[in-house]
C-alpha cells in the first residue's frame, strides 16, 4: 500500500474532471463525477448519492474555484485508489479556504468516479 504514479494518475484523472466542474459552477457536472450512491461529506451535513453533491455544489458562490495538490496515494484493493490532498477553495469576495480532502475512487468500467469524499478544515 504505497503511492505510485499510476495511482496519482487515476486521481488526477477524477479530481481533474471535479475541479473544471466546480470551477465552472456546473453542479450536475460536478455530481457526474461520483458514484450512484456516493458517500459526501463536504463542511455541511453529509449525504449519499449524486443528488445530494450536486445541491451541495450549486449551493456553492459563483466565481468558487479549486486548486489541489496531491499529498499521499493508497491502492487498498484492485480497483480502489484512496487519495489525501491539500485543497484550495477560492473565491471572489472573501479569503480562500484551505482544506483537506480523503477521496475514495473506484474503477466502473473503464471509467473512474468517487464513490467516498471527506473534507476537513486544515
Amino acid at each position: 500500500m504505497t503511492s505510485t504514479t499510476e495511482d496519482e494518475t487515476v486521481l488526477r484523472g477524477v479530481l481533474d474532471r471535479w475541479k473544471a466542474a466546480v470551477d465552472e459552477h456546473r453542479p450536475e457536472r460536478v455530481a457526474a463525477v461520483f458514484t450512484e450512491d456516493a458517500i459526501f461529506q463536504g463542511l455541511h451535513p453529509y449525504s449519499v448519492g449524486r443528488q445530494g453533491v450536486a445541491e451541495y455544489y450549486d449551493s456553492q458562490p459563483l466565481g468558487m474555484t479549486a486548486a489541489y495538490r496531491v499529498l499521499e496515494t493508497r491502492r487498498p484493493a484492485d480497483g480502489l485508489v484512496l487519495g489525501y490532498l491539500a485543497v484550495e477553495f477560492s473565491f471572489t469576495d472573501r479569503p480562500a479556504l484551505d482544506v483537506k480532502l480523503s477521496v475514495l475512487v473506484t474503477r466502473e468500467g473503464d471509467e473512474w468516479y468517487i464513490a467516498h469524499y471527506q473534507v476537513s478544515q486544515a
